[in-house]
This record gives C-alpha cells, structure tokens and sequence, in this order.
C-alpha cells in the first residue's frame, strides 16, 4: 500500500467517516474507542469527508455540525484546530516515511462559519527540513470560497531526542 493510501485510510478512521448519514455523531462509539485506547477522538472530526490525499497534500470537506457551535450557532475554534491539526498530519503522512508529532500549530481566524455551512480544507506541505515539515492549511467557505481560518503547522519526528538542558 502506498503512503498515500494510508494516510486517506488513516483520516478516514480518525474522522470516523464511515458514518456519513449525516445524522448525529455515534456518542457512545466514540466513547468506546476512547475506552479501548483510541488516541484521537472523532467527535471534531464527525462527518469529516476525505476527497483525496496525494504527495504532500489533502483535500477535505466537512458540513459544520450543531454539536461543535456556540449558543450563536458559530463553529468554535477548537474543533477547528483539531481540523487543521489533523488534515495537516495526513499531507505530511502522505510523503513521509515516519509518524510525526505536531510541534508548532499557528492558527489565524479570518470569518465565522455557522452551522450547516459546508467547508473546504486543503492541507499542502510546504518544506521539509530534515526531522522537521512544514504545512498550511486553508480552512474556506464552499459556498463563496471565504477563507474562514488559515492554519501553518511544522510537525517532526515522533522518535526524535529530547531536549538536554547544558545548564
């Protein structure tokens, strides 16, 4: 199986997109997978539908759901930077050898999406430095194509040495 395969397998199981009725998520599944060690829960990830991941990129699509909004019906920021976090992580899967590990995660927030609104994210790698990738994530509107939020996110290896202090 080649890398990129296995990266859209892994978004996919992570998002829990099996399940695209379009209902409400499976509470007490999700519940179970953290139960049983899963580390990533799906719950910001519902309904997350992978289009394609390729060399160094991911295209996505997800209808922002009631459960991830606030009393205005505006989609939070958190499940948004879970998003980002985890679109970015399958491009980078999808051109590198090793799991990486997110180290830096900068996100900025240009418009509100409300529920309902179905969106576009497209993660693209950008640079790789050695032990480290970089990537940005453009979080938009499908409707009128408004950017909504823009995230740039450097990842490294999961077996690199910590830190030793010289002090």
């Amino acid at each position: 199986m080649s890398r990129e395969t296995d990266a859209k397998r892994w978004l996919e199981r992570v998002s829990n997109s099996s399940s695209r009725d379009g209902g409400d998520p499976d509470l007490e599944g999700i519940a179970r997978a953290a139960w049983q060690g899963s580390n990533f829960s799906p719950l910001f990830l519902y309904g997350l539908r992978v289009s394609f991941v390729s060399h160094g990129r991911a295209l996505c699509s997800i209808r922002v759901p009631p459960h991830l909004t606030d009393i205005e019906g505006n989609w939070q920021p958190g499940p948004i930077a879970v998003l980002i976090d985890m679109v970015s992580a399958a491009a980078i899967m999808s051109c590198e050898d090793t799991i990486k590990v997110s180290v830096d995660l900068n996100i900025s927030f240009f418009s509100p999406a409300k529920i309902g609104e179905e969106m576009e994210i497209e993660a693209l790698v950008l640079q790789n430095k050695g032990k480290l990738t970089g990537a940005v994530v453009e979080v938009r509107k499908k409707a009128d194509w408004n950017l909504v939020a823009v995230g740039r996110q450097w990842m490294t290896s999961s077996s690199a040495r910590p830190f030793e202090s010289k002090l």
